[in-house]
């Protein structure tokens, strides 16, 4: 039987502590998904059974490091849950492990842990070094399964499910594809020199609905490649969108006010949060024929959030509203409050700094909707080549 974790203080302090060098060093969070629950069994987007099942997921990091640790979230669900095993490794694009890379993950140096209901828990580091855009595979044994897993409900990437304990196997048998992350929700990556993470926050345009599977191409994730490009490898992006996410009240996932301190705040490293919220709140509004939110009240989210992350030192830049004339949800009554929190967001100065979204990608013919070019194809998303243009709307100098 495994040995079970016992995550009282001093324990996980004296394991972290043995394994960290004399040397001071700086965690960044290089990739993250935000914590959802899973849907509820018999709905169409439920957790397969995982009783018994190895789940294997591919994440691109964003900036690199001489170590590295995950964090496993089971934040969403009351019940605890079980991990017999897990292993990272350097992964190829189709998701196949580099022979020779694969390392074993460790709590507390224990080969498994019991995740406590409503709790995350941090590995501990593991030797890799890794550069900045590497694709790792990140391999989790569930033996006594876990219907509702804290998952991720987009993942813009697949995932494979097998039978039994396959994590150091570098190609897995008899897989299901599966779209939505599972439990893992962070990687952090360590540096001998001063690193730091841009949150990018918002909801599923951040998140990357409509981007191309597999590909890498989110805004945030073309962001990284600007970074990267531009020689600031010390500094992450972590993507924190959620699909169908609110400023004001709970949608998908808790409301923005309410997710700010775990999503930004608690994120290792961070200095700058990307803000991009809002259409939602509008839209929903007016498909569930209610009273449209107010622009002060709107404008008063984004006031709140500059608030709290100055007491933390973190920056925030504030990005307009994208337009999004043709989409199910719009309206004139809506489009006149995205009008007006949009002229309040380019003429204030109330936070460090703007990126002009709604500019970027609207067509110069009719400036209410998305530019043909740049649409994903709902009027509401941007495709890839639109997550490129607001990737390239976001000033690299406000980041330094």
């Amino acid at each position: 039987m495994m040995n079970r974790l016992l995550l009282t203080p001093l324990a996980l302090s004296l394991a972290l502590s043995s394994a960290m060098p004399a040397s001071a060093q700086n965690w960044v969070r290089t990739w993250a998904a935000a914590p959802l629950a899973a849907q509820r069994p018999g709905t169409e987007r439920a957790l397969p059974d995982l009783t018994d099942r190895t789940v294997r997921q591919v994440v691109r990091i964003s900036s690199g490091g001489d170590r590295l640790r995950i964090r496993l979230s089971n934040e969403e669900s009351e019940d605890a849950i079980r991990v017999g095993a897990v292993r990272i490794a350097l992964s190829k694009p189709d998701g196949r492990i580099v022979p020779g890379s694969s390392r074993i993950v460790t709590f507390a140096g224990q080969g498994g842990v019991v995740m406590a209901g409503h709790a995350p828990v941090i590995s501990d580091p593991v030797a890799m070094a890794v550069k900045p855009g590497q694709r790792l595979t990140i391999s989790i044994h569930l033996p006594d399964g876990g219907q509702r897993a804290t998952v991720h409900g987009h993942a813009a990437a697949n995932a494979w499910i097998a039978r039994g304990d396959q994590t150091d196997a570098v190609v897995m048998s008899d897989t299901t594809r599966f779209g939505q992350r599972i439990m893992i929700t962070g990687v952090d990556v360590e540096t001998r020199r001063p690193a730091r993470t841009v949150v990018a926050f918002g909801d599923s345009i951040t998140d990357g609905a409509r981007a191309t599977v597999d590909a890498d191409t989110r805004y945030p994730d073309q962001l990284a490649d600007r970074l990267r490009k531009g020689g600031m490898t010390s500094v992450a992006v972590a993507n924190m969108g959620i699909g169908g996410n609110r400023l004001l009240a709970d949608g998908t996932g808790i409301s923005a006010l309410g997710r700010f301190d775990r999503d930004v705040l608690a994120v290792p490293g961070v200095s700058h949060v990307i803000v991009l919220e809002g259409v939602n709140d509008i839209g929903t509004a007016t498909r569930d024929k209610k009273p449209l939110p107010t622009p002060e009240a709107l404008i008063g989210a984004y006031r709140q959030m500059i608030a709290r992350a100055r007491q933390h030192g973190v920056k925030v830049i504030l990005a307009t509203i994208l337009p999004y004339k043709g989409a199910g949800y719009w309206s004139e009554e809506g489009e006149a409050v995205r009008a007006r929190v949009n002229d309040w967001i380019r003429t204030q100065r109330e936070s460090d700094g703007i990126a002009d979204f709604d500019r970027a990608i609207r067509d110069p013919a009719d400036p209410l909707r998305i530019a043909k070019a740049f649409d994903g194809g709902d009027a509401l998303h941007p495709n890839d080549a639109g997550f490129a243009a607001m990737a390239g709307a976001v000033d690299l100098r406000l980041l330094r």
